[in-house]
C-alpha cells in the first residue's frame, strides 16, 4: 500500500472513531464521571438489579440491561460485596426507579466524586 493510501485509511479510521465516540460508542463507555447535568454516567454490570431500598432484602424493581447508564445520586445502605455501603439511584431500563449497589457500577471510588447524596 502506498503512503497516500495509508494516510487516507488512517484519516478515515480516525474520523470513524471520532464519530462513534460522539454517538455513544464503546469508547464513551470507558468514561465514568459526573457531567454538567449533575448525573453520574458510568459503565455498569449487565443485568445489574435495582432495588426498592438500599438492601438486597428489598424488592427488585428491574434491571440495567444496558452496560452504560446514568445515576441521579447516591446513598448509604446495606454493605455489599464491593466493600462499602454505597448505592446509586437511577431509572432502570424498564422505566422504574431503583437503587443499584456500587459493586455493580464501574466507579473508581465510592461515592463518585461530584455526585450529590440522595
Amino acid at each position: 500500500m502506498n503512503l497516500r493510501r495509508k494516510l487516507t485509511v488512517l484519516a478515515m479510521t480516525t474520523a470513524l472513531t471520532a464519530g462513534l465516540t460522539a454517538i455513544g460508542s464503546p469508547a464513551s463507555a470507558a468514561e465514568c464521571g459526573v457531567r454538567s447535568d449533575g448525573r453520574l454516567y458510568c459503565s455498569n454490570k449487565a443485568g445489574a438489579k435495582g432495588y426498592a431500598d438500599r438492601s438486597y432484602r428489598s424488592a427488585t424493581r428491574g434491571t440495567l440491561v444496558t452496560t452504560f447508564s446514568w445515576f441521579q445520586c447516591w446513598g448509604h445502605g446495606d454493605p455489599h460485596p464491593g466493600g462499602n455501603d454505597i448505592w446509586y439511584w437511577t431509572q432502570l431500563d424498564n422505566g422504574a426507579w431503583g437503587n443499584v449497589p456500587a459493586v455493580d457500577v464501574s466507579t473508581g471510588q465510592d461515592p463518585a466524586p461530584g455526585l450529590r447524596e440522595c
